[in-house]
């Protein structure tokens, strides 16, 4: 039986960047009752099942609207696309498959956890030489253990495909929505709200709680 997972993230504005920051396609947004409550979800398929972010809906639309402007995220629900941004489709449906397990013990697809040494690695694991023009560029945080854990989702594809969890332990949590590094430059990443040219980004969706599909125990 197919399985899905929901993982909830910490705000509208995380979810609104989870589906439409530096993607050339926004991501299909789905809104169905959950536990007796309306919410949003957009979904990644996996080998054997799928991993749902998902957010309560905050009011009925059809398009999520996001764009950065002056440093400055700007995000609504909405029915038409007027104005300058990213617009996510929300697709209305009356319920979720009956054959899905929501949320089972046992996780088919739980990804190996593999710790990186820091920030810039994590930042220059984002480069995909196979997918070169099609950057998957965000990064996950959550609090785990009286840390705070940050980060990215690769795969490997053997006769099933195998997925990992790279990540970086931090002391606190970051409070920029936006990872900033430097190819050219010998400079750390930091996180950041605001924009310069020269630099690449990267969105940091940050996450309810902890969820065991990411596989640290």
């Amino acid at each position: 039986m197919p399985e899905i997972h929901f993982v909830e993230t910490a705000s509208f504005l995380d979810f609104a960047r989870y589906v439409c920051a530096f993607r050339e396609y926004p991501l299909r947004v789905y809104s169905y009752k959950l536990n007796g409550k309306i919410v949003l979800s957009s979904r990644r398929i996996l080998s054997n099942s799928l991993f749902s972010f998902y957010i309560p809906q905050p009011k009925t639309g059809r398009y999520i609207s996001y764009s950065e402007e002056g440093g400055k995220e700007r995000f609504a629900i909405i029915n038409s696309t007027k104005t300058f941004a990213k617009y996510a489709p929300i697709i209305h449906l009356v319920s979720l498959p009956s054959n899905l397990t929501i949320n089972p013990k046992q996780i088919k697809d739980k990804f190996k956890p593999i710790e990186v040494v820091d920030l810039g690695s994590l930042a220059r694991l984002t480069y995909n030489p196979e997918f070169p023009d099609e950057p998957d560029v965000t990064l996950f945080l959550f609090p785990h253990k009286k840390k705070w854990v940050i980060g990215y989702i690769t795969s490997i594809d053997f006769e099933d495909t195998v997925y990992f969890f790279n990540y970086v332990k931090l002391d606190k949590e970051p409070t920029k929505p936006f990872l900033h590094y430097s190819l050219q430059k010998d400079e750390d990443p930091i996180f950041t709200d605001s924009f310069r040219h020269g630099y690449r980004y990267l969105p940091v969706i940050k996450l309810k709680r902890y969820h065991k599909i990411f596989g640290l125990g």
